[in-house]
């Protein structure tokens, strides 16, 4: 297996966080019926890969229609996932990983939960749309295109996995230590994140 591929996929699988997202998908529809959770589990990780495919296929053309060059937006994207790292290890919500309170507070009256905010922002949020788009940029569509795709769809699998087991997931690790899992990832994430922003400023001054 490339190792790109296994990189691809661990930075996928940490930031999206299928754990932490089957913790939080189980307190959404606590008061749903399990078929009626499993139809919105299949639904939101469905909507979530069409969003990841189209921000896959169109984002590198809207940074060049934008004039926002590669290191610049490897830069901006590190300091993101560094702030997304920082709420991981906090275990708070701002909105970058999950819905905010006022957010949340809307779905739970809403018939349908799949799209908003299971596919966004709990999966395909800023953070999963930003490595997606890193991990893309770095040769180019059409070399990192397959691995990254691949790595998409084994996480998505794995995510949505977790969400048709997760009330099993919460009553086996309970909320500390759905916290611990979701701290580990997040030092992982700012180790990652550091790395991404200093290639980029590296390239930057290379540039220049």
């Amino acid at each position: 297996m490339p190792e790109s591929l296994v990189n691809a996929f661990i930075l996928l699988f940490v930031v999206i966080d299928p754990i932490g997202v089957a913790s939080l998908f189980c307190a959404i529809t606590s008061g749903y019926s399990p078929r009626a959770a499993r139809a919105a589990a299949v639904r939101g990780v469905a909507v979530a890969f069409l969003i990841v495919l189209a921000f896959a296929l169109g984002g590198s053309v809207l940074l060049r229609y934008l004039g926002v060059s590669m290191p610049a937006f490897t830069v901006a994207g590190g300091i993101l996932l560094f702030l997304l790292a920082v709420d991981m290890v906090l275990v708070r919500q701002s909105g970058l990983r999950t819905a905010t309170a006022s957010e949340q507070e809307e779905a739970e009256h809403r018939a349908d939960i799949s799209v908003f905010p299971l596919a966004i922002p709990m999966i395909a949020g800023p953070g999963t749309l930003t490595t997606v788009l890193l991990l893309t940029g770095d040769h180019g569509w059409a070399r990192r295109s397959l691995e990254v795709m691949i790595s998409v769809v084994l996480v998505l699998g794995i995510t949505l996995a977790m969400l048709l087991a997760a009330r099993l997931i919460r009553r086996v690790l309970g909320e500390t230590g759905v916290n611990v899992v979701v701290r580990l990832f997040g030092i992982l994430l700012a180790a990652l994140a550091v790395q991404y922003v200093s290639n980029g400023i590296h390239q930057l001054a290379t540039a220049s």
